[in-house]
């Protein structure tokens, strides 16, 4: 039956008349771009590997060779625990997976949701149409899948099967930070969890898988790590501050304001040489790692003053890299 409103037709979708009279015919198939749209190219391998978001996995190296450290000190004990190489490779690629696959997760998500529509930062695969989103989205199942397999080594390695459900629960947040019906990412939570997850898991749990135990060097390295994770999301979040408003993506920096979250971002990245501070009193080259702070003041000082797009950016990539030299250098002086 037909419907009783009259549809409206855009004009400018209309085929243009052939010398006959007759429009020109389309191709029926939905999706179908308008005549002066730009098409998209292609994603190239380039892409792809920019949507891994090779930035932010500092994230992961950081927390497992903290862990790890921590855990290592503790190979002459009468037990003998501390050191399981293979263990502690799996634990890097859990970590490495999980980032890898939130980062393709976020994409797609974002990309489906129309965040990503006005964003200033690099062309996401989704959001440009460069990539199909099922493709996208498999491709982020395919890293969990791998964090997975390596969290049941773990598990049947160490016998704490408990784990699994840890495991379990770090997967689910990855995907629901920006997926789902009610994606904690949009409201004002995605801080929360990547300290938690990218720090204290991460970092104690590591150490746990290494040696059965937890030590007051891992908590005080998870607290530090975890805020540099914090510290990333921040400036991310920072650069598209206005155009996740409008899309009514609610993250943090959207939730306090511009000026609160640059000051919001100092205070994570310099709180962990704070607590670089009590690691001095325990080990002899712990003060090596103040030099980091070569890194992490300019990052600072960008923030406080970036007008533009592309000078947080260059924030973010000093804030990886701080949290990367931090935790290879604190997890040395702790180690060796």
């Amino acid at each position: 039956m037909a419907s009783s409103k009259q549809q409206r037709t855009d004009p400018t979708t209309i085929a243009p008349k052939s010398r006959t009279g007759s429009a020109k015919k389309n191709s029926g198939r939905p999706g179908v771009r308008p005549p002066k749209a730009p098409k998209v190219a292609k994603a190239t391998a380039r892409d792809w590997i920019g949507g891994a978001r090779i930035q932010t996995l500092p994230l992961a190296f950081a927390p497992v060779a903290l862990g790890t450290a921590a855990a290592f000190v503790l190979r002459l004990d009468e037990d003998g625990v501390g050191w399981h190489w293979l263990r502690a490779l799996l634990c890097l690629i859990v970590a490495v997976s999980l980032q890898i696959g939130v980062n393709f997760a976020n994409d797609y998500s974002d990309g489906v949701r129309g965040t990503d529509n006005n964003r200033v930062g690099p062309r996401r695969l989704t959001g440009s149409g460069a990539a199909r989103g099922r493709t996208v989205i498999t491709v982020a199942f395919v890293w969990f899948g791998i964090a997975a397999i390596a969290g049941i080594i773990i598990v049947v390695r160490s016998g704490h099967w408990w784990m699994l459900a840890v495991g379990a629960v770090a997967i689910l947040a990855a995907y629901f930070y920006t997926g789902g019906k009610r994606p904690y990412g949009y409201l004002g939570l995605g801080e929360v969890f990547v300290f938690i997850f990218f720090g204290l898991v991460a970092t104690a749990g590591t150490t746990y898988v290494l040696a059965d135990t937890v030590t007051v060097e891992s908590w005080l390295a998870a607290v530090a790590v975890g805020l540099f994770a914090v510290a990333t999301l921040m400036v991310n979040n920072i650069r598209d501050i206005e155009q996740d408003a409008i899309a009514g993506k609610r993250t943090l920096a959207v939730m306090i304001g511009n000026l609160p979250s640059r000051i919001f971002y100092v205070v994570a990245m310099l709180v962990p040489f704070g607590i670089l501070g009590a690691f001095t009193l325990l080990y002899v080259n712990a003060y090596l790692v103040f030099f980091v702070l070569l890194s992490a003041l300019p990052a600072c000082v960008i923030v406080l003053t970036a007008k533009t797009a592309p000078e947080l950016i260059l924030a973010l990539r000093l804030t990886g890299l701080t949290a990367l030299l931090y935790g290879l250098g604190l997890a040395s002086a702790i180690a060796f």
